[in-house]
């Protein structure tokens, strides 16, 4: 029937078999040179005449098929770089407060009541 580099799904059939037998009906000129005896037997239709015509492999319709967009595997792609990026910022900011900037401790028990005198000795100033 038809050369595995060439098979095409029933709906593409359909539709090349369609397209060539409505212009086999406005009196297109046969690709195929069809006996007059065939064409009684088969009542002149141009559905069948499409039909001899694409399994003889003599149309010349071309069926374009459109390949995926390759947009999602961008996308993931963009968002682990992301990922990564931020990770990436996060252990270099996390670097840089280590080496440049004061630590903070703990606070103590001590500097709680400390603190707490030096604000009530302030209020009493105002």
């Amino acid at each position: 029937m038809i050369a595995k580099q060439e098979q095409f799904t029933k709906y593409e059939t359909a539709r090349i078999l369609g397209a060539r037998a409505l212009q086999v009906s406005m009196d297109a000129p046969l690709l195929l040179k069809i006996e007059k005896e065939v064409l009684e037997k088969i009542s002149f239709d141009p559905l069948k005449i499409a039909e001899i015509e694409f399994n003889a492999r003599v149309l010349p319709i071309t069926v374009k098929r459109p390949f995926p967009k390759k947009l999602e595997t961008k996308l993931k792609r963009e968002i682990e770089e992301k990922k990564i990026e931020e990770e990436k910022l996060e252990h270099k900011e996390e670097k840089e407060i280590k080496e440049e900037g004061e630590i903070m401790e703990l606070v103590k028990p001590e500097d709680e009541f400390e603190e707490a005198e030096t604000q009530e000795e302030e209020g009493e100033a105002i």
